[in-house]
């Protein structure tokens, strides 16, 4: 059978004169944040009536399931996945394991100037390409213009000390018992949360080979967050949240700030999942006087093939047509595109401007968590040490200090 045209694969379109036979993808994708489950069920769809030799089936997963299935799908040979989403931070680890197939030769050349540069590191190590960018994203500051007004703040924070400023405001003059949520539960969502404030004070996770997060800004990142805790500004059930928690909480208007990623714009402005729809602002997150003007934490994701797949040619085709620049403009609600030019298209800006103007900001200053072969390892340390911190049951120098210790003997 030969394969229709790609539409609208203007970039990506493989040549037509391929010929598969009938094939079933096994996919593997994320239930939540960022592409709904139904866009992706759509986008792929699309794809199937332009292909009829290839079917795909969806697997989505919870983010923190995604990673041991990717490890683990590589014993299952030929039977394991086709196609998988992943994070920014695992293409060390998976490039060194040879879990993922290097499609450096299948990307073309003219494609590195038109992708964001934050949105290439997600699939790139050793200036090999281990996939296409999917997903460009980073978290956002949110907040709730009527219970500013209410409590007589003219304009929105700008840097996190007037955060927590206008938090007490707020909190003082009982317009919300707690003014700030957060996904800080011991998972992969409080790093991001972390990054983005270590960013915001100058700190680095890494000074050369050493670990660098128990002192100067990385130290302050997490002394900030404590403090917002103690003082009674930062929902306790924080430390149990996750991201769609965070999103719950700002859309019943029990929150005045939050720290989302961008999936959290058109559901918090959609008046059938929120009490809150049309009152919302958002911004970069702010920075640290005298230290940055705004903070921002990759959280970008690509689409790669793994190594064990015995349909490269049609996984690639898959890929391609996902992260075709059309594609994306049609379905830039939950997701900005990876495209430079997509930002100046009506498709994507038209009612969610605002977000867009604070993107051109955020992705400009993404900073990036650990790349290192061993992240996960790292991420787990640093996890359960700033949690316990935020649970007060150890001092931030203590804590830190014994993540450096532990991290020093796997790096």
């Amino acid at each position: 059978m030969i394969i229709k045209k790609l539409l609208p694969m203007s970039m990506l379109a493989l040549a037509t004169s391929m010929a598969f036979a009938d094939t079933e993808l096994n996919a593997l994708f994320m239930s939540q944040a960022a592409y709904s489950e139904a866009d992706i069920k759509a986008m792929t769809a699309e794809f199937e009536e332009n292909n009829p030799g290839i079917s795909v089936a969806l697997e989505f997963v919870p983010y923190e399931a995604l990673h041991d299935k990717i490890i683990t799908s590589a014993a299952a040979g030929t039977n394991g996945y086709d196609i998988v989403l992943y994070d920014v931070v695992w293409p060390a680890e998976f490039a060194e394991g040879g879990f993922l197939t290097d499609v450096t030769d299948r990307v073309p050349k003219d494609l590195g100037n038109q992708i964001f540069d934050g949105a290439w590191t997600t699939v790139t190590y050793n200036s090999r390409i281990f996939g296409m960018p999917w997903i460009l994203d980073t978290k956002y500051l949110f907040f709730n213009r009527e219970m500013l007004s209410q409590a007589g703040i003219e304009t929105p924070p700008s840097t996190w000390a007037e955060v927590m400023e206008q938090s007490q405001i707020l909190k003082d003059k009982g317009v919300v018992k707690y003014p700030l949520v957060w996904s800080w539960s011991q998972s992969e969502a409080m790093i991001c949360d972390y990054t983005t404030l270590v960013a915001a004070h100058g700190g680095s996770f890494f000074e050369g080979a050493k670990p660098a997060f128990n002192k100067d800004g990385a130290l302050a990142a997490i002394d900030y967050m404590a403090t917002s805790l103690k003082s009674g500004l930062t929902n306790p059930a924080s430390t149990e949240y996750f991201e769609e928690d965070v999103r719950r909480v700002f859309s019943n208007g029990e929150a005045a700030f939050a720290l989302n990623w961008t999936y959290m714009n058109a559901l918090v402005n959609d008046p059938s999942e929120s009490k809150v729809a049309g009152k919302i602002g958002v911004m970069p997150a702010p920075g640290v006087k005298g230290v940055s003007e705004a903070s921002a934490v990759n959280g970008s994701m690509g689409l790669g093939i793994p190594s064990n797949s015995a349909h490269k040619d049609e996984a690639w085709a898959l890929i391609s047509y996902l992260t075709d620049k059309k594609v994306q403009e049609n379905y830039a609600k939950l997701s900005l595109p990876v495209w430079k030019e997509s930002y100046s298209v009506k498709s994507v800006t038209e009612g969610q401007e605002e977000l867009v103007s604070a993107a051109s900001k955020a992705i400009a200053v993404m900073s990036p968590r650990p790349v290192v072969p061993a992240y996960t390892e790292v991420s787990n340390i640093l996890q359960k040490h700033l949690h316990s911190i935020l649970l007060g049951e150890e001092s931030s120098e203590d804590a830190l200090a014994d993540a450096v210790k532990r991290v020093s003997r796997i790096r």
